[in-house]
């Protein structure tokens, strides 16, 4: 575990969090997360590990933890941080998916920081290119007539203001939803940032929509629609959303945790060896959807991650240390898609962190199932090293 200051440590997956390393207060909030979530579970007594989700957690009292991927039995903090963003960067529907790092300076910044950063860099994008003004209706009492007179609550406001009018009047304004959004993400940013950097950006757009109020509640997300003249603004809405609702691949709301954005390493990296198999390959089909189980009755569907041309590929995130560690279950799997696929040719592919000998299983004589690593450092090698196997 690495201590970046007494609020902020870092862990790598399935890294234990010992009682002591902490002060107590965080130690508590913590264990309140592993009863009531799968983020974080008991190793022993008084000692809790991360395990298949990574990215940040803070807690009601700031505390921050932030958990990586294991790709390596050294645990390079600097270089699983990198690894993860890459996998991030590779998920459909998802706001940071086009975010570029280049000449970013993020090899000591905390992964919060990143993407508050990467938020930033989208909003000056939308900022430049103009902030979205509209029509909006407001019903006011003034004290001159102008719009449409209401005259049911003209009666019953004005009997001794006889010199106010209440009217209903479009105004073109930049007080609109989705600016109000941006601006209710923008103050919870300058609360979460601790980068010096960041939070005098934070400011800065904060002065930019200084007319613009905030929303009263998380409901008012749901309303947003993004037409054509507003597409430039749907990004930084997604991203809106990641900050405010805590919107991820993970749905836990409690009370012990203010913020989070956390994702399941088992989707990432599936679907980031789908990314590279499809960068790097023709003719790729992902989540590949032909065949059931059961014909007859349609009954549980196949779902390999990988077809390409006659080979069958799935992704599997687990830190195996031997082969010995594969489950049945996995076997099993493999064995149906090789049949209903009729492929000799079946390949279960898990992350390297070991230095495991890659081993061929029989089926019988005309089926077999290959087990390969991948080294997610040298991806594209990795990849079709795999392929040409």
């Amino acid at each position: 575990m690495l201590k970046l200051n007494d609020k902020h440590f870092q862990v790598i997956e399935y890294e234990e969090i010992n009682k002591n390393d902490i002060e107590k207060k965080y130690f508590k909030e913590l264990e309140e997360i592993a009863q009531t979530t799968e983020f974080l579970a008991y190793s022993k007594k008084d000692v809790l590990k991360s395990q298949n989700y990574v990215g940040i957690i803070q807690t009601k009292s700031n505390f921050v933890l932030e958990i990586l991927p294991k790709i390596s039995v050294n645990n390079d903090y600097e270089e699983s941080k990198r690894i993860l963003i890459e996998m991030i960067k590779t998920l459909k529907n998802h706001p940071f998916k086009n975010i570029s790092i280049a000449n970013l300076k993020t090899d000591k910044m905390p992964l919060l920081e990143i993407f508050i950063l990467f938020f930033l860099k989208e909003l000056d994008k939308l900022v430049k290119k103009g902030i979205k003004r509209d029509y909006i209706s407001i019903q006011d009492n003034q004290r001159f007539l102008k719009g449409k007179l209401l005259i049911n609550e003209h009666i019953k406001k004005n009997l001794v203001h006889k010199e106010r009018f209440f009217v209903e009047y479009d105004e073109y304004i930049e007080d609109i939803l989705e600016n109000r959004v941006i601006k209710t993400t923008l103050k919870k940013l300058e609360k979460l940032s601790k980068v010096f950097e960041n939070q005098r950006r934070v400011r800065e757009f904060i002065f930019v929509f200084d007319g613009v109020g905030e929303i009263k509640s998380l409901s008012e997300l749901e309303k947003i629609h993004i037409d054509r003249s507003k597409k430039y603004y749907e990004n930084v809405i997604e991203m809106c959303k990641v900050f405010l609702d805590n919107k991820s691949f993970t749905p836990y709301k409690g009370e012990t945790v203010s913020f989070a954005i956390l994702f399941d390493m088992n989707k990432l990296f599936e679907n980031f060896v789908g990314y590279l198999f499809k960068k790097y390959c023709d003719k790729v089909k992902l989540q590949h959807k032909k065949y059931y189980l059961f014909d007859v009755d349609k009954k549980y569907r196949l779902i390999p991650d990988i077809v390409f041309e006659n080979k069958i590929f799935d992704t599997k995130w687990k830190i195996i240390s031997s082969c010995d560690d594969i489950l049945g279950s996995d076997f099993y799997q493999m064995f149906a898609y090789a049949k209903k696929y009729n492929s000799k040719d079946v390949t279960l592919i898990f992350p390297k962190v070991y230095n495991i000998e890659e081993k061929e299983f029989g089926f019988d004589e005309e089926y077999k199932l290959k087990i390969r690593f991948i080294d997610l450092n040298n991806c594209k090698n990795e990849i079709e090293r795999i392929v040409n196997d």
